[in-house]
């Protein structure tokens, strides 16, 4: 049974076994470990970055900001409720209440950067 265990979860070959050329069972370890690294680094940092910038972003929201939601309506924030909702004024007199996690930060980036800028 240690034997099984071992070639298992070590990728070795067994001790009777042909000799290949192989990495053997630390070399394998080291390129799992690389590959995990690489997915690390390149998915899921960037991934994590991205959200705490977005939940950076949506904390700072205050009443009169212009902004803009996932599903593209454009907007100004008239009043902040203690629910985490917010009540957005659409048009003159129209008002919709939207969830916080309901508004893009690119979107509205995008919207509010000088005209100058997007030139």
């Amino acid at each position: 049974m240690y034997n099984f265990l071992t070639n298992v979860f070590l990728m070795t070959p067994p001790a009777g076994g042909a000799q290949g050329g192989g990495m053997g069972g630390w070399g394998s370890m080291i390129f799992f470990g690389g590959m995990i690294l690489v997915m690390w680094l390149f998915m899921i940092r960037p991934q994590t970055k991205k959200a705490k910038a977005q939940k950076t972003f949506i904390d700072s929201l205050r009443e009169g900001d212009k902004i803009v939601s996932i599903a593209g309506i454009h907007g100004k924030v008239k009043k902040i409720n203690d629910n985490g909702t917010l009540q957005v004024e659409v048009s003159p007199g129209t008002f919709f209440t939207m969830e916080r996690s309901a508004i893009s930060m690119e979107y509205t980036n995008a919207q509010n950067k000088p005209a100058d800028a997007a030139k």
